[in-house]
């Protein structure tokens, strides 16, 4: 599959499986996840993987969104490590989780998995709950799982903007 094939692929799936997913499967992902690229290659950020039934009942105490699956995976990062440009003061952080985010969500896809991005979960409670996530901003909780039956795209997937929209040539 192209990486066009797999981009347009990949969806929000909202019904998962509990169904144990192969270690190796999830060693792909994280291997994905920690090829993508940081500002200056700081890499401010760092990955927690929610495995254990107790675990995960901590985490729906802070998202009613795991959609039935039996693992997350937690993309957070540390601003105090982040490349700060110097001519306006960005801090690079979040930048860098989403870009790390978004090689993780899309190597669930390659791997004949699916998740959805999820950012509305209570971050304070997260990291009550999980103190190692202290010193953390939280960007997206993912919860991983096969496709569950009946599992499909939103009807909107597919509406995109038209390419004259968003790209202005100079």
């Amino acid at each position: 599959m192209s990486f066009l094939e797999l981009a347009k692929a990949r969806y929000s799936c909202r019904k998962l499986t509990d169904k144990k997913i192969e270690p190796e499967k999830i060693e792909r992902i994280l291997q994905a996840a920690i090829a993508a690229p940081t500002a200056k290659n700081v890499q401010p950020y760092k990955i927690w993987k929610v495995t254990s039934p107790a675990a995960m009942d901590k985490l729906k105490q802070t998202t009613n969104f795991t959609f039935g699956a039996g693992l997350a995976l937690i993309v957070g990062v540390d601003y105090t490590d982040a490349f700060v440009r110097p001519f306006d003061k960005i801090n690079f952080a979040q930048i860098d989780g989403a870009i790390v985010a978004t090689h993780l969500m899309l190597a669930v896809q390659d791997e004949g998995l699916a998740t959805t991005w999820v950012g509305y979960f209570d971050a304070p409670k997260l990291k009550e709950l999980f103190p190692e996530m202290d010193g953390y901003e939280l960007i997206a909780v993912f919860p991983i799982g096969y496709p569950a039956d009946g599992a499909k795209p939103s009807n909107r997937h597919e509406e995109r903007r038209n390419i004259s929209e968003v790209v202005t040539e100079l």
